[in-house]
Formats: structure tokens, sequence, C-alpha cells
């Protein structure tokens, strides 16, 4: 008998982590940037409009990887 192969590390809860974490790190950057040029909140909707696309990116690199072997 051969032993199982190792779990892959990828999983949903992996893509959901990288995807809010990218998401929640490009508004909070913004909202640094959007506080020190006078409006908070305009730069955490900023960042939210950039970490979507950055997150889905990040997602699809991890996952791309994995894929290729």
């Amino acid at each position: 008998m051969t032993p199982d192969p190792a779990p892959t590390p990828h999983s949903l809860a992996t893509a959901s982590g990288l995807l809010l974490g990218t998401i929640g790190a490009a508004m909070a950057l913004g909202a640094l940037v959007g506080a020190a040029l006078g409006g908070w909140g305009i730069g955490m909707l900023v960042g939210a409009m950039v970490g979507i696309p950055l997150g889905a990116a990040v997602v699809y690199q991890v996952y791309g990887r994995g894929q290729s072997t």
C-alpha cells in the first residue's frame, strides 16, 4: 500500500484569506494616504477599488503556479 499524498495547501480558506488580506491592506494604505491628503474616506474607497483587482491577481498568481506542475 502506498501512503496518501500530502494534502495540497491550496484551499478556499487560503484563497479567501489572500483576497481579503490584499483588499484590506490596499484599503488601509488608501486610508492613510487619504488622511494625509485630507479625506480618509475617499482614500479608503480608492484603496478598495485598487485592491479588488490586485487581490484577484494575487490569488491567480498563487493558484497559477500550483497548476503548472
